[in-house]
């Protein structure tokens, strides 16, 4: 990371100061360097903007503080830039960036995601436990058509496509350079099996800044295509009849420096807290997903038989579970995967969320059911009834039911952070199911 100093001697004119509400749109102010007093040493320069309270009351259809929020026009909090994040930002000419948390009078505010999140990894560790994350995201790109009225598949390619990869050298290797430029380092790279899908994974590290790459990844990814005349989004449905977008979550739990998932003396290969995690994770999975795939359009791609997690089941490599152990060739387990999660969610939120429940879990230690070695949907109703093989909700109605009743999650989030999550949603849930199908994707297409 480069010293604040030497970014101020740069072409550096601005710095954006980001956050991430609980609509999950990124937004920003832009700071001019002119403005801010420096010193030799980072932990000197202060910066701070205001926003006003309400922003964490707005929905994605519009600019307006929804009802029961308990937010509104009136009074300020402070965005107040974490210059640990500083980075430039090397498709913006000028610009650099840091991410945001939201003070009220000098404390951390209560419905601020990023917070949340930072108040269950502190949780995790006072359990001894260290959680480290990666968000593995497809995206499609997109270009518009011939009449400029609508969005179209960049290209028609299959799953894995070495044409798509010659095709989208250019986009995709800027992409690539751009994230390696802000410290993000590249795992792989392939095209997915949408028409114009694409999946690029990133290194596993700690929880907050698991987040913090999120944030940045889907921002570099939306900004270096539409350099290259495309348009990217995340949206986890984009075309009714091709592969969904989801962003599946990878997870270890750590303690003092090892990755503790892995016990051969116990059942399954793993430790006792591994189990219990997990199964917190698969208790609250129901209302989970009112953070983790919080739309309407999540439910369109949250089907059986789509490689998204639609049982309320865990497994090892099995793609249909809702959480996949991953075991390597040697059969060593060294993380696992959430797949009913998709770009839609805040990143904050969605990971602090998991958190929570694998949290409780831990300190209830909850018991693991047996895996599923199966495609449940590929079982009768009386073979799933006989192993206890649930459906995950279908629609958002039910996955936010499911949350309002959810004591542990609520708790955890807090009672202003709560409050105005499940407002913003309920307003959300009730204005886009009321859209047709090609007027939703309208709405939403490149707001994620």
């Amino acid at each position: 990371m480069n010293e604040i100093k030497d970014i101020f001697n740069s072409k550096t004119r601005f710095i954006r100061v980001l956050w991430c509400d609980n609509a999950n749109i990124i937004r920003g102010k832009a700071v001019h360097v002119d403005s801010l007093q420096s010193s030799d040493s980072t932990k000197d320069v202060d910066i701070k903007v205001g926003i006003s309270r309400g922003q964490q009351g707005v929905p994605v259809m519009y600019d307006g503080v929804v009802e029961g929020s308990r937010l509104g026009p009136v009074g300020e909090i402070s965005l107040k830039g974490d210059m640990s994040t500083l980075t430039i930002i090397p498709y913006a000419p000028g610009h650099a960036r840091v991410m945001g948390d939201m003070m009220e009078n000098g404390k951390i505010w209560g419905n601020c995601p990023r917070g949340f999140l930072k108040k269950m990894t502190s949780k995790a560790f006072n359990e001894g436990l260290e959680v480290k994350s990666a968000f593995e995201n497809e995206f499609y790109l997109l270009k518009m058509d011939e009449e400029q009225s609508k969005c179209e598949a960049s290209d028609t390619t299959p799953f894995a496509s070495t044409y798509s990869m010659d095709l989208n050298q250019e986009v995709i290797g800027e992409i690539v350079e751009s994230l390696i430029a802000q410290n993000i380092t590249v795992e792989q790279y392939y095209p997915e099996s949408g028409p114009g899908q694409h999946e690029i994974t990133m290194e596993y590290t700690d929880a907050r800044k698991a987040a913090d790459n999120q944030i940045i990844f889907r921002e570099t990814v939306k900004a270096v295509a539409l350099k290259h005349g495309l348009r990217a989004s995340f949206l986890p449905k984009v075309f009714p009849d091709t592969a969904g977008s989801g962003c599946h979550l990878h997870l270890s739990l750590w303690q003092d420096g090892m990755n503790i998932l892995q016990d051969t003396t116990n059942r399954y290969h793993l430790s006792e807290t591994a189990q219990y995690f997990l199964a917190g994770i698969l208790h609250h999975l129901p209302a989970l997903m009112a953070i983790t795939t919080p739309i309407p359009r999540s439910y369109h791609r949250i089907r059986p038989q789509m490689w998204s997690g639609a049982f309320q089941v865990w497994g090892f490599n099995n793609r249909e579970a809702a959480i996949r152990v991953i075991k390597g060739d040697d059969g060593a387990v060294e993380h696992f995967e959430f797949k009913t999660m998709d770009a839609s969610s805040n990143p904050y939120l969605a990971l602090g969320a998991v958190i929570a429940a694998g949290l409780d879990g831990v300190c209830n230690e909850m018991n693991l059911a047996e895996p599923v070695g199966k495609d449940p949907a590929a079982l009768s109703s009386v073979e799933r009834d006989k192993l206890k093989i649930h459906s995950l909700p279908c629609n958002m109605k039910e996955s936010l039911d499911n949350l309002k009743e959810n004591k542990v999650l609520l708790k955890a989030m807090g009672p202003e952070l709560s409050k105005s999550y499940l407002a913003v949603k309920k307003a959300e849930y009730e204005s886009l199911c009321k859209l047709p199908a090609g007027k939703e994707v309208d709405l939403l297409l490149e707001k994620y």
